[in-house]
């Protein structure tokens, strides 16, 4: 088979996936939408071009030796947005990971090591395509050189050949350079000939051939205008063409040998698609990614005793325990047994045993009776749901884990030993497979296993909790987050109470609207169609009804949302069809998707918070995930009023921080006029809008105060001007300008940022006010991009995780007060800065008193913590 090469311009592809894909990162934070693009369409290129050679070329810095010809070569471009300049290293590591050849070279850029490397390919009469949104490229083309340049995104292509060229230029690749010699190119500052466009160009060229043809009859050019036109810019036109013209000979080192390609494996690519976060790619490489388990250490034998009854010789009062499920779902899974580790003997004890037996209960529910467990929230509601309560937990390894290495993804006990040395347990993968393909072991296979994961429990304990104190965190651990964990568990077994009815009525009302909606676009389309298909929807906006197209994709027109979005001002329409997605999504994912996880029995949801998972330390809900209900919509909105009491003559009680973040800056940063803002109880948006915009409070508009707001709290998300442009529709310039005027106003949170990226730079760490850690290795690395993205996140994790921390805080002061005050009002959902209870009505005076004076006392800030509180019959009317 003839050798292929495939030269991608990595610069040019990396652009288009930033600019054709929504913000996305993953879950550290790290910005990776143009990593993704570009992924899928390098999957797409390595299927259908099945290269046995391949280079991705990159430019190497803003000065080439163009500059040298002309100073403002590429003048003008905007400064890349740092959400992109973060990924290009992110690429790089990608294409390591597929062992993939990429290039870059000092003086000269992406076009010219393609160029060059185009032409040995060529002259050794292999198959080339080259892969570019860039059209100077096409002056490659030739009878064995194939440039595929991308439309409107990254996902499709023309294939550019010569006689396609041919038929869709009116040109050959040779005259290429001359036409861009003639009409310039403003996205390179090209000047080219002032007034000349591709059509001229083209006919020109039509009927001269060369740009010296041009001019040696320029006397016999039609038109007046033109001719002084190309007699005054006669040196820009051949000083353009010199600029656009690709060297063929750069001095690059790498040879054709040098970039031989072979398939890649997927077990390399699926340790960088996990931790990019590229989970449908993940799907995708199937079975094949499965990592082989080589090079673990060999398995010592270990002894234990399966027990078939339980004494209360069996305990010293020191014990780890583990409680062992297969499904993750610990409120449905079924317990398989248990292993219990102590200095004097190892124990597996199977379920059933367990049941039955008087002394484990007894064991369990002795405070005294010191546990160390693996997840004391997993293993509190497992108990709780056989009717044992335990008590007595003083070691958690996975939230100790977790506060030690919070940028880890893996904390089960496998995963903990492995990086702690000790590797005498095999990962649960490996004993029970995964996915649907979990299988229940043999007796001898799981008790082993159990028991090995107990004994590498208690045998880190003593380590991991003076890892705790060498690094200030073992009050976090021991005061915070392990009380936390246990009355998030009791909140997850409590649950809380849906009106089925309520949510079985908004499905019909839904579904009605949805069905007014879809005739209401019928009568303006003039016939009926399928409103979810976009091949039937396509042709109905664009061919009939005329709206201009946005985006094309491989199988007709874009019907996604953002193209909509953009017509949305062109027809009556367009505005009906958002509305029905959004109701469709409302009615499958919320009303449907929380009637299929209430329990039949008693009507509850049982969420399960993840504790930990962000390194800000916020919480998240999973199985439903009731974080994320939209409440945008008024029909999301009432979707809340179907969550009621548990009881009768009982209300829903919801409080909620304002402004929590923003106070958190105002304290850190101690800026004068931020805290004086909070202190005098102004409305923090407002009196930002009056110091942006420089005008009284009496002349601020909504759309000011909009904008002041999302300013405020960019801020503390460390947005750039990029992305508040986004944000708010705006250009990039206009952006910089707020934020220039947000810092100059509040120089005391200027101040806190660039101190706090020094501080992290010497530490290697930033800290919350409870000095929990988000450690940030990249703060001092000589690759701007990846520096920049760990100074961002240097100035905002401290006030996010403060924030986290105080309304954990909050909980756990909370949680004691009720108790205290023995009331029968419990905490059923933590959603954001927001906090739900449900209590008896008559303990509604109580509570207006004790909820706000816990929330708002558990820290002392210098400025006040403010609580807003509600209730009603239901979550919706307590909001």
């Amino acid at each position: 088979m003839p050798n292929k090469l495939v030269l991608i311009d990595g610069n040019s592809i990396v652009y288009r996936a930033f600019f054709a894909l929504p913000l996305l990162n993953n879950d550290k934070g790290v910005y990776t939408n143009a990593v993704y693009g570009f992924t899928t369409m390098l999957l797409k290129i390595l299927e259908e071009e099945k290269p046995t050679h391949m280079l991705v070329a990159f430019d190497a810095g803003k000065t080439t030796f163009r500059h040298a010809t002309y100073k403002e070569y590429k003048g003008g471009r905007q400064k890349t947005p740092p959400e992109l300049s973060e990924q290009f290293p992110l690429v790089k590591e990608l294409l390591d990971a597929f062992q993939i050849s990429h290039y870059q070279l000092e003086n000269y850029e992406a076009d010219d090591i393609i160029g060059t490397l185009s032409a040995r390919g060529r002259n050794e009469e292999w198959d080339v395509t080259v892969i570019s949104g860039d059209k100077d490229l096409l002056q490659l083309v030739s009878d064995r050189v194939t440039v595929s340049l991308t439309k409107k995104g990254i996902s499709e292509v023309e294939r550019y050949t010569p006689a396609f060229l041919k038929e869709k230029m009116e040109i050959t690749q040779d005259q290429i350079i001359d036409l861009k010699a003639l009409m310039g190119d403003s996205s390179d500052n090209i000047p080219g000939v002032p007034g000349v466009g591709q059509k001229t160009a083209t006919k020109l060229l039509k009927q001269f051939e060369t740009l010296d043809e041009v001019y040696k009859h320029v006397e016999d050019i039609s038109g007046k205008k033109l001719k002084e036109k190309l007699l005054t810019h006669k040196d820009d036109a051949y000083m353009s063409k010199e600029l656009v013209t690709i060297n063929l000979n750069t001095p690059i080192s790498v040879t054709l040998d040098d970039i031989s390609y072979e398939e890649y494996q997927p077990s390399n690519v699926s340790g960088i698609f996990k931790e990019f976060g590229f989970q449908s790619l993940l799907n995708k490489l199937g079975d094949e990614s499965d990592e082989e388990a080589d090079g673990k250490d060999e398995l010592k034998d270990i002894e234990y005793t399966i027990v078939s009854e339980i004494t209360e010789e069996m305990f010293t009062g020191k014990e780890a325990f583990v409680v062992e499920m297969l499904e993750e779902n610990y409120h449905q899974a079924t317990i398989e047994g248990f292993g219990i580790v102590n200095e004097q003997n190892n124990y597996f004890i199977p379920a059933d045993v367990a049941w039955k037996s008087e002394e484990f209960k007894i064991w369990a529910e002795d405070s005294s009776k010191i546990k160390y467990v693996f997840d004391s929230k997993k293993t509190l509601v497992a108990l709780l749901n056989h009717g044992i309560h335990i008590k007595g937990i003083s070691f958690d390894m996975f939230l100790t884990s977790y506060l030690l290495n919070p940028s880890e993804n893996h904390h089960d006990i496998p995963a903990v030993g492995n990086r702690m040395g000790h590797k005498n347990v095999l990962f649960d993968e490996e004993v029970y497979g995964k996915g649907a393909k979990l299988k229940m072991p043999d007796l001898p296979a799981l008790s082993d296993h159990i028991v090995r994961k107990t004994a590498t429990l208690f045998a880190l304990k003593k380590e991991m909790e003076e890892q705790l104190k060498m690094t200030e965190l073992y009050v976090l651990c021991k005061e915070l987050e392990m009380p936390l964990a246990l009355i998030l568990g009791e909140m997850e077994y409590t649950g809380v109470h849906v009106d089925t009815e309520q949510l079985d009525v908004m499905r019909v009302d839904l579904k009605q609207r949805l069905s007014d909606l879809e005739n209401e676009v019928y009568e303006l389309a003039g016939e009926s169609f399928n409103l979810n298909s976009p091949k039937q929807l396509g042709p109905i906006l664009f061919e009939k009804l005329k709206l201009p197209v946005i985006k094309k994709t491989k199988t007709g027109y874009s019907t996604a949302a953002d193209v909509l979005e953009q017509l949305a001002n062109e027809h009556e329409i367009i505005p009906k069809l958002l509305l029905y997605r959004q109701l469709g999504k409302l009615q499958s994912t919320y009303i449907e998707g929380l009637l299929k996880v209430v329990d039949s029995n008693t009507n509850k949801i049982h969420t399960r918070f993840n504790q930990a998972l962000t390194q800000t330390g916020r919480l998240s809900s999973i199985e439903p995930n009731l974080q994320n209900i939209p409440i945008r919509l008024e029909e999301g909105r009432k979707i809340r009023q179907a969550f009621v009491p548990s009881k009768k003559d009982w209300i829903i009680f919801a409080a909620d921080y304002s402004q929590i973040e923003l106070r958190v800056l105002a304290h850190i940063a101690k800026d004068e006029k931020l805290v004086a803002a909070f202190k005098n109880d102004l409305d923090i948006h407002t009196q930002t809008a009056m110091d942006v915009f420089h005008v009284d409070r009496e002349e601020i508009t909504a759309n000011m105060r909009r904008q002041a707001k999302a300013v405020n709290f960019g801020i503390v998300y460390g947005i750039s001007d990029f992305g508040l442009s986004q944000n708010l529709g705006i250009t990039r310039k206009e952006a910089k300008q707020f934020i220039e005027r947000y810092f100059e106003s509040y120089p005391g949170v200027k101040k806190y940022m660039n101190e706090i990226v020094q501080d992290a730079k010497h530490k290697g760490y930033v800290s919350t006010l409870m000095k929990r850690r988000r450690y940030l290795p990249e703060i001092t690395s000589r690759n701007f991009n990846l520096r920049s993205f760990a100074e961002r996140t240097a100035m905002n994790t401290p006030i996010q995780g403060t924030a986290a921390d105080i309304i954990k805080k909050a909980m756990i002061d909370l949680h004691g007060k009720l108790l205290e005050e023995k009331l029968s009002a419990r905490m059923l959902l933590q959603v954001h800065d927001e906090l739900i209870i449900e209590a008896p009505r008559e303990e509604i005076e109580q509570l207006k008193d004790i909820v706000p004076a816990m929330m708002e006392n558990t820290v002392d800030l210098i400025v006040p913590l403010k609580v807003d509180y509600a209730y009603g019959e239901s979550w919706f009317d307590a909001k």
